[in-house]
């Protein structure tokens, strides 16, 4: 999208390790990338209709959020990291990346971090069912989507190594 950097969004149920994957590629990279955690974007920005209590989370206004990232998306080399893409526009990723995980794990991983159950189900019934895979793949051109297992910390280093990998091709191309 932009000769400054790629525009690269990582998504995936909540527990995959979006948001580790995008600090570590924004580290290693060596193309200057942004990370954009979009849910603490919504917090900071009050980008949102309500709070949701029974869920705990905050209903996106998203055409807010949209207004907020365009200027962001448009200078390029930024990384956004959220549970869910097919709310941006076609024309934003250079790549998609769809984060899976063993719903097991997911299941560990959200219960450690104090997830109420019904919250925890709900993410683990999206997972087994690959709803983030089928809108992503619904949404972007199949070319630019990726699917990358992210059950440890080896999984974690080999998909961030091929990222940064496709980050130098990126550039040589642009």
């Amino acid at each position: 999208m932009s000769a400054k950097g790629p525009v690269i969004i990582i998504t995936g149920t909540p527990g995959t390790g979006k948001t580790t994957h995008a600090q570590l590629l924004a580290l290693e990279c060596p193309v200057p990338l942004r990370h954009v955690n979009i849910g603490d974007l919504v917090k900071e920005k009050g980008l949102y209709e309500e709070f949701d209590s029974e869920w705990e989370s905050y209903t996106v206004d998203e055409d807010k959020l949209l207004d907020e990232l365009e200027p962001i998306v448009e200078e390029g080399g930024v990384i956004l990291d959220w549970h869910t893409c097919e709310i941006f526009p076609e024309r934003w990723p250079d790549l998609v990346v769809v984060l899976r995980c063993n719903h097991t794990k997911i299941w560990d991983r959200l219960e450690k971090r104090g997830y109420p159950i019904k919250k925890i189900q709900e993410n683990n019934e999206a997972e087994i069912m690959q709803i983030v895979l089928e809108e992503a793949h619904s949404s972007y051109p199949s070319e630019i989507v990726i699917e990358l297992t992210s059950e440890s910390t080896e999984d974690i280093e080999a998909n961030v190594a091929r990222l940064v990998e496709w980050v130098g091709q990126w550039k040589n191309d642009h």
